[in-house]
């Protein structure tokens, strides 16, 4: 299943969007090539959403980026204009995962807390949880993660169209992609890492609940 999915990932958010936009610029011209290159992501985003039920903050949090995205590329007046619009979007929502630190309410807790309940685990217990001494700050770093990540790609996206222009946006498709998957595989295994510290967390608490045996001799 798995399998299938990233096979997926990989057709929808980088091969049909790259054919589309190489085919079709000469036809289309470059801004609608570029806005007919984002449709199959968000087709595909969305209907991921439905399938998988993700009525929670990591898919509300992913519907409205989507239609704020494609909200601004509507409004572009241009193909170049509407790439650097994504830039500055990108930032503002890397700058949205920096003030969810900077006031203690980490997204990646919220995230996370979503999985648990799709495993079914009650929402407020996880969060009780997540927020206890030593858990805590490693949701922390790993929001800090997705800011990296914000800073990172649409640093070297604004690097890409400010060397290549609009013709670059085939570049843009592919080095997204690739730097995109390299940070989905260390946020995923932040995510197993932080996993593994639950599981030690919740065992250690367990031995201090246990009473300690009676020392009374007979």
């Amino acid at each position: 299943m798995k399998k299938h999915i990233i096979l997926l990932d990989i057709l929808c958010y980088g091969v049909i969007p790259f054919l589309i936009w190489n085919q079709g610029r000469d036809l289309l011209g470059d801004y609608w090539a570029i806005i007919l290159s984002t449709v199959p992501a968000i087709i595909y985003t969305v209907i991921r959403f439905f399938v998988e039920r993700q009525f929670n903050i990591a898919g509300i949090f992913i519907v409205t980026s989507l239609l704020i995205s494609t909200t601004v590329n509507l409004l572009s007046e241009n193909a170049l204009s509407m790439l650097w619009n994504q830039v500055y979007l990108g930032f503002s929502f890397a700058g949205l995962y920096l003030l969810s630190i900077l006031f203690k309410k980490p997204l990646a807790l919220y995230f996370m807390v979503d999985i648990a309940f799709l495993q079914g685990y009650p929402r407020e217990g996880s969060k009780a949880l997540f927020k206890e001494k030593g858990l805590f700050i490693w949701f922390q770093l790993l929001t800090a993660v997705f800011v990296v990540r914000g800073l990172a790609q649409n640093s070297l996206k604004a690097w890409l169209i400010n060397t290549y222009g609009a013709d670059g946006y085939g570049q843009v498709i592919i080095y997204m992609n690739v730097s995109g998957w390299i940070f989905s595989a260390l946020i995923a295994a932040g995510y197993f890492f932080i996993g593994s510290k639950i599981t030690r967390h919740l065992a250690e608490k367990s031995e201090e609940e246990i009473p300690p045996p009676n020392s009374e001799t007979v």
